[in-house]
């Protein structure tokens, strides 16, 4: 399965730039032969979590969805959505759609762990539910952003029986070290592949998006790097789920676990 994930450059409160930015990376994806796209988080408008993220947001989802569902179908790709912000109901949420090559959203996320230091909170409601999926036969999960800093959270789509994790993201300059050293402790603990897709450009007013998107197997090495340059890029790699298996089958970490004690 090769898997390509999107740096993009997400440009505040910028919907229509977005969208049309959106479009040609997944195009650029397509051609170069990828099975999967992969967007960052809040893409369609950047991480606002003041009084606009309500007029930033996508009634339902509905143009997300829309979006996806026909470049999935025409490009025969499938796309993890990274997220956008969505009102459904009263209430506000950080979304993940997923978009499978016959253009049908099989899987929708909202997220449960909400970024408190930074207000999100206070506009944004949490899910409750942890979200699995196939992609092409394989079982895959998505977390989204500062929920990487919960291991709980991960281990519960390891035990679910996830074998690709996608970690759509707007993760800052300032704690790009972090975003980096997490991702990948993730992957060795849980014996999974990692695809840690965060944004580029400007985050809010004098702080920027981190890049440092990566896509790590489940002995934490870095399969694609884009590196510590925070650009707009497309990294890609192979992804071979023969060495999951070898992998667990070497370290045996699940049947090792003591549950009983914890």
């Amino acid at each position: 399965m090769k898997i390509a994930a999107i740096q993009m450059k997400v440009a505040l409160k910028q919907i229509e730039q977005n969208y049309k930015s959106a479009e040609a990376w997944i195009r650029k994806a397509a051609a170069a032969g990828a099975d999967v796209a992969v967007l960052p988080e809040m893409w369609s408008g950047g991480f606002v979590t003041d009084d606009r993220a309500e007029r930033l947001a996508d009634i339902n989802g509905e143009r997300a969805q829309a979006f996806l569902k026909r470049l999935a179908g025409e490009l025969k790709i499938n796309i993890v959505g990274g997220s956008v912000a969505t009102k459904k109901g009263a209430g506000y949420f950080n979304t993940c759609y997923v978009a499978d090559r016959r253009g049908h959203i099989i899987a929708d996320y909202d997220k449960a762990h909400l970024f408190s230091f930074a207000g999100e909170d206070r506009r944004f409601s949490a899910g409750d539910q942890l979200v699995t999926f196939a992609l092409d036969g394989v079982p895959c999960g998505v977390i989204i952003c500062y929920e990487i800093r919960f291991p709980e959270w991960s281990r519960k789509q390891a035990t679910a029986g996830t074998e690709i994790l996608f970690v759509p993201a707007e993760w800052p300059l300032p704690r790009a070290g972090h975003w980096r050293v997490l991702n990948q402790a993730r992957a060795i603990e849980n014996q999974i592949f990692v695809v840690a897709v965060n944004g580029c450009g400007e985050a809010v007013k004098d702080l920027q998006n981190a890049g440092n998107s990566m896509i790590i197997d489940p002995l934490g090495i870095l399969l694609a790097d884009a590196g510590t340059d925070p650009e707009e890029k497309l990294i890609s790699a192979d992804v071979n789920l023969t060495e999951l298996d070898k992998v667990r089958n070497n370290m045996t970490v699940f049947k090792d676990r003591r549950v009983d004690l914890y």
